[in-house]
């Protein structure tokens, strides 16, 4: 996007799509680029439910036709779509991305943005790990640069992998705990995501680019949840078990959260590999001060006291 008004590196507004506008990080990112005055078109598959920031549109990556007049006149998309709770989400992914990619090329985008995960590329990594890689390349397939924030587990109300931990914590005061409790992550708390995804949408250094986002603890799931615990003034105990199966793991997940066992099963996999941050270059072209672990977590709980207020 390089030139007149409205184009990247101007400083003026952007037309953007935003694919999953309705999702636990897409509607707090489509308020935020709103708010920083970009012309954002909210992508969904059910526009006259949408009551987010944004003009609406519908679009579905898994009909490809609806994609391009869905981009009409943007000059960039931000890709945070997956199929996490499907059985084949792998395949669905692949194809939904291999559309997406395709279809950005056709309408004359400049810039996909993609919401990644970290994970080591030598590590053996699960399948839902192998599956968000994945995702990246076939997005970029079709010619159009591709900008990668990988990130690790997102904290914030409604977010899956934080109301796995939450409802853990609130429902087992005595937990039995398989082996990747000891695997250690670096946890962001989602604010943070948006101003990492809305602060690469014009810089002209981050198109193409892979960068790793990190809030400033690096702590083992096991960690997460005592403090979580604590924070919450809640008893816990934790029994490891280190022959505890990730199949095991995710029904038992499945009687104690409300989390699906496909679901569950996936994230579960993907705690056996280490996520951590090893490239802060995002730091310096984004030069925000990461909220703390703790931080994140009251911030989680006091959406979700506020959330359920504004319900009832």
């Amino acid at each position: 996007m390089k030139g007149g008004p409205g184009h990247e590196g101007s400083g003026g507004p952007v037309k953007v799509l935003v694919a999953g506008a309705s999702g636990f990080v897409g509607r707090r990112l489509c308020a935020a680029l709103d708010q920083a005055g970009h012309d954002v078109v909210a992508m969904t598959r059910k526009p006259a439910r949408y009551q987010g920031a944004g003009t609406a549109v519908r679009g579905d990556v898994q009909d490809p036709a609806t994609l391009e007049p869905a981009m009409a006149g943007c000059q960039a998309a931000y890709y945070l779509v997956h199929s996490l709770q499907d059985a084949d989400f792998e395949h669905k992914d692949a194809a939904g991305a291999t559309a997406f990619g395709a279809a950005a090329a056709r309408a004359g985008l400049r810039r996909i943005i993609y919401l990644g995960a970290l994970g080591e590329d030598a590590d053996n990594l699960s399948a839902h790990l192998r599956s968000r890689r994945e995702v990246e390349n076939l997005l970029g397939a079709g010619g159009v640069p591709v900008t990668v924030i990988r990130a690790g587990i997102i904290i914030g109300h409604g977010g899956i992998s934080w109301e796995l931990t939450r409802q853990l914590v609130e429902h087992l005061p005595v937990m039995i705990t398989p082996r990747w409790v000891a695997t250690r992550t670096q946890p962001i708390a989602v604010g943070d995501v948006v101003k990492y995804l809305a602060g690469v949408l014009e810089p002209p250094a981050a198109a193409g680019r892979v960068y790793e986002a990190g809030g400033p603890d690096v702590l083992r799931y096991s960690a997460m949840l005592r403090r979580v615990a604590a924070i919450e003034n809640r008893p816990l105990l934790l029994l490891p078990v280190p022959l505890l199966t990730p199949w095991l793991s995710s029904l038992w997940l499945a009687v104690v959260t409300d989390i699906d066992t496909g679901t569950g099963r996936a994230l579960i996999d993907s705690m056996t590999n280490e996520v951590i941050v090893h490239d802060q270059s995002i730091r310096d072209l984004i030069p925000i001060q990461p909220m703390s672990y703790d931080d994140a977590v009251r911030a989680a709980l006091r959406e979700r006291r506020e959330d359920h207020q504004a319900r009832s």
